[in-house]
C-alpha cells in the first residue's frame, strides 16, 4: 500500500518556479477533465499524470494524494463561481438601485449568465460526487450564501427589506428564484425552457419574496 506523500516545497529560482507553476496548472487541468468525465473513483493518478504530461511522482510532489488533488480542483472551481457571484452582488445589488430592479438584475445575471458557463457546470459536477469524493469545508462551501446574507442584512439596515433573520430571508429568496430555475432546467431534457420562461420564474419569485419582506 502506498504511503501518503507530502507535497514538496523547496527553494526555486524564478525559472524553476514558473516551470513548477506550469506543471501544477497542467495537473489541475488534467485532473479536472478526468474527474468531470469519469468521476472521482474511476480516475487514477496514473491517468492524470499521463494526461498532464508529467510523471506520477510529480503529481504526488505537488498534491500529496488524490484526495488533496480533487479538493484543489474543487477549490479552483468554487473560486471561479464565488468570483462571479461577488461581482454580480457588487454590480447588481447596489445601494442606489431600486430593490426590485436590483433583485431581478442579480437573479437574471446569475441564472442566464453564470449557470450556462463551463465553470459552473464543472463546479456542480464535482460537487455532486460527494460523499464518495472529498468535499470542501462548510465555511468554504457557503461563501456565496454568506455574501448574499450580508447584502440582505444591509438592505434591512437601510430600510429596504423588513427582516429579522438575514440568512433565512436569503434562503427563501434563493428557493423562490435561482433554485427554482435550476430545478426547472435540470428537468428540461428536451431543452424547451428558454430565457423568457426563466425570466417569468424570476419575476414571480422576486415579487413573492418582496410581498413577504418589504
Amino acid at each position: 500500500m502506498r504511503t501518503m506523500a507530502t507535497p514538496r516545497t523547496t527553494a526555486r529560482t524564478p525559472g524553476r518556479r514558473l516551470q513548477a507553476e506550469t506543471k501544477r496548472a497542467a495537473i489541475l487541468d488534467a485532473a479536472e477533465a478526468l474527474f468531470v468525465s469519469d468521476g472521482y473513483e474511476l480516475t487514477s493518478v496514473d491517468a492524470i499524470s499521463a494526461r498532464a504530461g508529467v510523471s506520477k511522482r510529480t503529481v504526488y510532489d505537488h498534491f500529496g494524494d488524490k484526495q488533496t488533488l480533487f479538493r484543489s480542483v474543487l477549490e479552483r472551481a468554487d473560486d471561479a463561481v464565488v468570483a462571479t457571484v461577488r461581482k454580480a452582488i457588487d454590480e447588481e445589488l447596489a445601494d442606489d438601485r431600486d430593490i426590485r430592479d436590483a433583485l431581478l438584475g442579480f437573479t437574471r445575471r446569475v441564472t442566464t449568465g453564470m449557470f450556462p458557463t463551463s465553470d459552473y457546470a464543472t463546479f456542480r459536477r464535482l460537487s455532486s460526487q460527494a460523499p464518495v469524493a472529498p468535499r470542501l469545508p462548510e465555511a468554504t462551501r457557503d461563501r456565496p450564501e454568506r455574501m448574499m446574507e450580508e447584502r440582505f442584512a444591509k438592505f434591512a439596515a437601510d430600510g429596504k427589506l423588513q427582516l429579522t433573520d438575514p440568512r433565512r430571508a436569503m434562503q427563501h429568496f434563493v428557493a423562490l428564484t435561482m433554485r427554482l430555475v435550476l430545478d426547472v432546467t435540470d428537468e428540461d431534457d428536451a431543452g424547451t425552457v428558454g430565457e423568457p420562461e426563466i425570466l417569468d420564474i424570476l419575476t414571480d419569485g422576486v415579487d413573492v419574496f418582496l410581498r413577504a419582506y418589504r
